[in-house]
């Protein structure tokens, strides 16, 4: 009985423990202004399972997003829905990214997009409200590489956005 104990007590002790597992809820977006391209490429970085719960709750409830069936339904709702949470402002102009593209990496969705056309930038707006409407402790990292200056901000949902300016 004596050997019993510890045995009992390493054995319980982390089931205990991890009973109250807290999920953490972040999204990783990195933007980077190519200058050679006169493009700005982004690429978000969303938890697999977050996305899909919010895409199926507001467009289909039935959605898989890795499965190679809905691929082309699959692109059209995370377009749509990155159009409705991502807003760049690019020298105080509004600019539309162009969705290239996804790849899946793990538990990851790789959201590809794109500006082209920008000639220089001198001040760069971003509004990151991705997941906002699902999770109240959602927090939307956001690491920049402009101007050849790199900057890293934490967005949650009381502040959503952030203004960089080179002049």
């Amino acid at each position: 009985m004596q050997h019993f104990k510890p045995f009992f007590f390493f054995l319980i002790i982390p089931l205990i423990a991890f009973t109250s597992i807290h999920k953490y809820y972040i999204s990783v977006t990195q933007i980077e202004y190519v200058e050679e391209e006169k493009s700005v490429q982004i690429i978000s970085r969303i938890f697999i399972d977050d996305l899909e719960n919010v895409l199926r709750k507001r467009y289909n409830n039935s959605i898989i997003i890795d499965d190679s069936q809905y691929v082309k339904e699959t692109n059209i709702y995370i377009e749509k829905y990155l159009r409705n949470k991502l807003k760049i402002k690019i020298n105080g102009e509004e600019a539309n990214f162009k969705f290239v593209g996804k790849e899946y990496n793990l538990d990851i969705v790789k959201c590809y997009l794109e500006i082209k056309n920008i000639e220089s930038i001198t001040s760069f707006e971003i509004s990151n409200k991705v997941l906002f409407d699902m999770f109240e402790d959602q927090q939307n990292i956001i690491k920049t590489n402009i101007n050849s200056k790199q900057k890293s901000f934490i967005l949650v949902s009381q502040n959503d956005t952030v203004v960089l300016n080179f002049n």
